[in-house]
């Protein structure tokens, strides 16, 4: 691993246009199914997009989630969520009947993920059955077993992961058996033997996921449209990624964590946020070359055009908390892997096409190792008021080398978030912008952002439509009532595209733009 000795490094520089996008994860989009999915809805969006003059489409991690329905808590970071998979698009294939499809849907509202598991799980058992059937197999077999041929570094462990996970009622591997959960391998042999059909549903889930999302990233290049991924620094403890590699993770003699992640204190919680995932052992990562991660990025360039990296500062360091320990208070800072990690990305990918995501406790050596690598750094408007003219959030201090949003997921909706403000930041805010109400806050947000000299800008499309913090995607340290808001129809949202539509152009951030290189 690693380049011969006097090659060339490749150019490890981003080299962001200027340009702008969209903010919506694919469970937002509205649809028949109660949730968004990867069929003619997330078409349609794109058209939206590309009339829009937007340039990129943001969403958050496509991974199955567990926990709380989280995406930044699944069962594999390779895999695709099953629950993203379009029963239009299924019909179309010939894989399901239009008779199939179940009458009491639930088209708009937040996603109900009970009820969805519910109904989609019985749509793709019955996609499966059809698929098994010799008429279809003689179509669908040989692209299914190339598909699981390609994938089977990561997919052979996710499906029998997930079947057994099954055979145990949900249980978390650390609760199996001792012969399964350290892997002997006459106990996989057993659980691949009886578990046989179950193992090769989940692996045709994962073909019908890629299948899916390849043909929607196929339709997006056509229209001039690129995706933002996500990659979130660790990974469920109850995942794939864990039980089959769990010589890369700081767990003990029983396979249990010996410390969990979290991040300390801050002005947002005081007691800091205790995130409760497995810690990398970063030292046997780079005795096996950092393959692991350099697998992962790729899997997540093959989802999407640039990839934002989570939790960026810890990379340089994290924070450790032992186990047991109810708050994150307690933790200490201890050194992640640095430049070595993106050295061995860069020497086996190229360049690096991500977007560090600098927020929180930011130090010298964070900022000298995203700028080492020129990764652009995350601005947020609604991070600047107050008295410090100096804030990097500010717009006035940008550089161009950074991707700038009004707010994020994590974060209210900009008209919550005005609402919400203390004197001091409203003041802040009002000097800042001129204006004396927050009248039109969103849009004096995403103006701010749009005009600013950061090479990318983007809006939740939350603020797009100057929505009420009712909109809110997720509130950091809740474990429910998160990621299940949707947009009720593409009307609701017209006005507000058509009208970022005219800011792009405005302030060159429009594919036609002579800014635009």
């Amino acid at each position: 691993m690693g380049k011969s000795k006097g090659a060339v490094a490749p150019s490890i520089s981003t080299k962001l246009p200027r340009s702008s996008g969209v903010l919506l994860h694919v469970t937002s989009l509205p649809g028949s199914h109660g949730i968004g999915d990867l069929g003619p809805d997330a078409f349609r969006w794109l058209e939206m997009l590309a009339a829009a003059k937007q340039s990129w489409w943001q969403m958050l991690p496509l991974g199955p989630p567990g926990a709380g329905n989280s995406p930044y808590q699944c069962f594999s970071a390779f895999a695709g969520n099953p629950l993203l998979i379009s029963p239009d698009a299924l019909v179309a294939d010939g894989l399901l009947d239009r008779s199939d499809l179940p009458t009491d849907r639930a088209p708009t509202g937040p996603v109900n993920y009970d009820k969805v598991e519910r109904q989609k799980t019985a749509l793709l058992i019955r996609a499966f059955d059809r698929f098994r059937t010799p008429t279809k197999q003689r179509k669908w077999a040989p692209l299914a077993q190339r598909f699981r041929k390609g994938n089977a570094s990561w997919l052979d462990d996710l499906a029998l992961f997930m079947a057994l996970r099954e055979a145990h009622d949900g249980q978390s591997w650390t609760q199996w058996s001792a012969e399964l959960m350290r892997r002997r391998p006459a106990a996989l042999a057993e659980a691949k033997r009886t578990l046989a059909a179950r193992i090769e549903y989940h692996a045709f889930l994962q073909f019908l996921f890629y299948r899916q999302l390849d043909a929607l990233r196929d339709r997006a290049r056509r229209l001039g449209v690129k995706l933002i991924g996500d990659l979130p620094i660790f990974v469920s403890a109850d995942s794939a990624d864990v039980w089959a590699n769990p010589h890369l993770f700081q767990l003990d003699r029983e396979l249990r964590p010996k410390a969990v992640a979290g991040c300390p204190p801050d002005a947002f919680c005081g007691t800091g946020q205790l995130w409760g995932n497995p810690l990398y052992d970063w030292r046997a990562a780079e005795r096996d070359g950092y393959a692991w991660w350099v697998a992962r990025l790729r899997a997540s360039l093959r989802q999407a055009d640039l990839v934002r990296l989570d939790h960026f500062r810890g990379f340089e360091a994290y924070w450790r908390v032992p186990v047991g320990d109810a708050t994150a208070e307690h933790g200490t800072w201890t050194k992640g892997p640095g430049p070595a990690l993106f050295e061995a990305f860069r020497d086996e990918i190229g360049s690096l096409p991500l977007i560090a995501e600098d927020l929180g406790v930011i130090t010298p050596a964070v900022e000298r190792l995203r700028d080492r690598f020129e990764l652009p750094g995350m601005r947020i408007v609604q991070f600047g008021f107050g008295d410090d003219a100096a804030n990097p959030h500010l717009p006035h201090n940008y550089v161009p080398n950074a991707v700038t949003y009004p707010g994020t997921h994590d974060n209210d909706t900009s008209v919550g978030w005005y609402r919400s403000l203390d004197a001091n930041q409203k003041s802040g805010y009002e000097r800042y912008t001129g204006q004396q109400t927050g009248r039109d806050v969103a849009w004096q947000l995403i103006r701010l952002a749009w005009s600013s000299v950061a090479s990318l800008a983007v809006a939740p499309l939350q603020d797009v439509m100057s929505l009420p913090s009712s909109a809110r995607m997720n509130q950091p340290g809740t474990g429910t009532g998160n990621w299940r808001w949707r947009l009720s129809d593409f009307d609701a949202a017209e006005a507000g595209m058509e009208r970022l539509g005219e800011l792009t152009e405005t302030f060159g951030r429009s594919a036609s733009s002579p800014q635009h290189e």
